[in-house]
């Protein structure tokens, strides 16, 4: 099985940004040393208690400091930015660190109404726009604008050896399908997802047309999890994300992700208890054997080629320890 990191670069209530961008680093470090195929950078603008507002900063900085692990967004929120830059910022990263780049494409806002304002102009106007902002892209990446275009006297330097490898980000059949039709790897995110993933991955294999000769659809799936040395354990860790969420949708998220002592002292209402149980629903929360089990049937389930995982904990040690405890039941007995 191929298992993914996916990184928001998570700020807990004892940190500084530096530190939870220094920890990023150690992540991918242990990612890479542990046999994790990619890790990628999330894309958040203003959130406090995230430090993921720019990934190609990030993935300057974790290409620097480690040598074979893939890195990349997920994702450039592409309605914000014009494809040429993109395709400009991604190249001198797959020159920098030649054949390990991905960039995942996205078409959230990443923000408030007040932060998409502030990016961009034309946000909704570009989201409609999608689809043409996706084949420009690829156009750039690929350097093989059609001459009677006017974007063929142009390149998006420096040209890269081996191109960055792009991904399709989404949670819709929508999304499936345009990934489908343009050729791209696809990546589900399940973990932020009601939406049924199954029938939409289906979709995208049963669409999927080529954009070169050999090319075959790609699937990943994005999921939540968090694995302990016993299932209590993985339990009573999960508690800082969950109050976290919840204290992030009152506006009370600010200071960052909650200790667990701190998180075990939030009173939850009934309403936020019923809230609470639906997010613990949609996590991966327990033991090696019983996370490896889960993770077993997912792939086999959503017929992903590869599984990415999203977990966040107050503590750095936590959050490198789930990803070593998955390696050594999924991994390492390869």
């Amino acid at each position: 099985m191929k298992l993914s990191i996916l990184d928001q670069s998570p700020i807990s209530s004892n940190q500084t940004a530096k530190e939870a961008l220094d920890e990023s680093l150690k992540l991918a470090q242990a990612g890479e040393a542990l046999g994790y195929t990619r890790y990628w950078v999330t894309e958040h603008h203003d959130l406090p208690g995230l430090a993921s507002s720019v990934p190609e900063v990030i993935l300057s900085y974790i290409g620097a400091n480690t040598k074979t692990i893939r890195i990349g967004s997920g994702a450039v929120l592409l309605p914000h930015y014009k494809p040429f830059k993109v395709a400009e910022i991604y190249n001198t990263l797959a020159t920098l660190f030649p054949n390990r780049i991905d960039v995942g494409i996205g078409r959230a806002s990443g923000g408030s109404a007040e932060v998409t304002n502030a990016l961009s102009d034309n946000f909704l106007q570009n989201v409609y726009k999608m689809p043409s902002l996706v084949k420009d892209l690829l156009h750039f990446l690929d350097d093989d604008f059609p001459a009677e275009q006017e974007y063929s006297k142009i390149s998006a330097t420096p040209i890269p050896e081996v191109s960055p490898l792009p991904w399709l980000l989404g949670t819709s059949k929508k999304s499936a399908l345009l990934a489908a039709e343009n050729g791209i790897a696809y990546a589900f995110g399940q973990f932020m997802s009601n939406n049924d993933g199954i029938s939409i991955i289906q979709d995208y294999l049963d669409a999927f047309t080529p954009r070169k000769q050999g090319q075959t659809a790609q699937v990943i799936i994005t999921v939540s999890v968090i694995c302990a040395e016993t299932t209590e354990k993985a339990n009573e860790i999960s508690l800082s994300a969950l109050i976290w969420e919840l204290q992030k949708a009152k506006g009370e998220g600010g200071r960052g992700i909650p200790s667990i002592k701190e998180a075990m002292q939030y009173k939850l209402d009934d309403r936020e208890k019923d809230t609470f149980d639906k997010m613990k629903k949609n996590i991966i929360i327990g033991n090696p054997q019983v996370v490896k089990q889960k993770l077993i049937e997912l792939q086999a389930t959503f017929k992903a080629d590869e599984i990415m995982l999203s977990t966040i904990t107050y503590s750095a040690e936590y959050r490198r320890n789930s990803y070593k405890l998955i390696a050594n039941e999924l991994l390492m007995e390869d």
